[in-house]
């Protein structure tokens, strides 16, 4: 079992930045993708980003490309999703998740509880 724990959230201008932490306890996150998604207020939940078990292969979403980076430190057991250029569209709850190397929000088993991330235009 992989508990997550994400942090870094909060309300910033648009064009501003925040970064994402995931801390993961339990059981070693190092085999598993870790990925990052996000629900919007009436909307599906979304993929952003993911990057792969060694930390070397990242992608994402089209709206986020260029925007937001993902990385990984296993020594930490920690992911992070740094974001500039934000935009009111980016606000939602974001989620970090370990999984298997995907996109779909269904092949993660392993969930944090969210952060609340909102942009201010």
């Amino acid at each position: 079992q992989v508990q997550l724990v994400e942090s870094g959230g909060g309300l910033v201008q648009a064009g501003g930045s925040l970064r994402l932490s995931c801390t993961a306890s339990g059981r070693n996150f190092s085999p598993y993708t870790m990925g990052w998604f996000r629900r919007a207020p009436g909307k599906e939940r979304e993929f952003v980003a993911a990057v792969s078990r060694t930390g070397g292969n990242a992608f994402y979403a089209d709206p986020v490309k260029g925007r937001f980076t993902i990385s990984k430190d296993n020594a930490l057991n920690t992911v992070y999703l740094q974001m500039n250029s934000l935009k009111p569209e980016d606000t939602a709850v974001y989620y970090c998740a370990a999984g298997p190397r995907s996109t779909s929000a269904n092949e993660y088993p392993y969930w944090g509880r969210g952060t609340q991330v909102t942009v201010s235009s």
